[in-house]
């Protein structure tokens, strides 16, 4: 029996579809069922929505979620034929380590990083705290100029999901233009409140002293 292929699938996604529709285990749903399998991901391998992976087990396995989804360190993802259950593992990477000793320290360089839109995860600490981003050594004499000490470091990297999506990807766009909804209409931390910019005609009337 042939499995039918998803018409809403891009062309491109048809073709991989086919080629590990026989040969290796389709992941396509996420599960609260207890993992048979796992495999190790870092962080920019779990933001594909599209993957062909190798199973802790050796088998030959491909991702296949919704356009956006974000997969995190604990995730299940379900094969199509339901027989597994595998588990999401972070995998470790370098990474910049920065050590706060002062709560006010850490807020400030919490800040500058997330001012340049830098994927941060967030270690608590009883003085201050620390914060974890990916190798980037003008980000590092940064927070060391802060007052921070940061050094190289490998360990699985979890940062913080938006503030408007829990679960990374949750919130969907299509692969094209769309319209703009509520989600996008609010203002989006790190970026500064979202100003119109005024049009010529809002000046017509315009009279030196404020008369109209």
């Amino acid at each position: 029996m042939t499995a039918e292929l998803d018409p809403g699938l891009r062309r491109g996604d048809k073709r991989m579809l086919k080629m590990t529709m026989t040969t290796m285990l389709i992941l396509n749903q996420r599960t609260a069922l207890p993992a048979t399998d796992s495999v190790a991901l870092a962080y920019d391998e779990r933001k594909r929505s599209r993957l062909k992976v190798t199973l802790a087990s050796g088998r030959g396995a491909g991702i296949f979620l919704e356009r956006g989804d974000h997969l995190h360190g604990g995730d299940r993802l379900l094969t199509e034929d339901g027989t597994s259950v595998v588990e999401i593992v972070a995998a470790p990477e370098k990474l910049i380590e920065a050590r706060a000793d002062t709560p006010l320290l850490f807020a400030r360089a919490a800040y500058h990083l997330g001012n340049r839109h830098v994927p941060v995860q967030i270690v608590p600490t009883a003085g201050g705290g620390v914060l974890r981003f990916q190798t980037d050594h003008v980000l590092a004499e940064m927070v060391k100029g802060l007052g921070c000490v940061a050094a190289e470091t490998e360990a699985p990297f979890q940062p913080e999901s938006g503030a408007y999506g829990s679960h990374g990807g949750h919130h969907h766009h299509g692969d094209g233009d769309h319209e703009p909804d509520d989600h996008d209409r609010l203002h989006n931390p790190g970026h500064g409140p979202h100003r119109s910019v005024p049009k010529i005609h809002a000046f017509n009337n315009y009279k030196p002293g404020g008369a109209a």
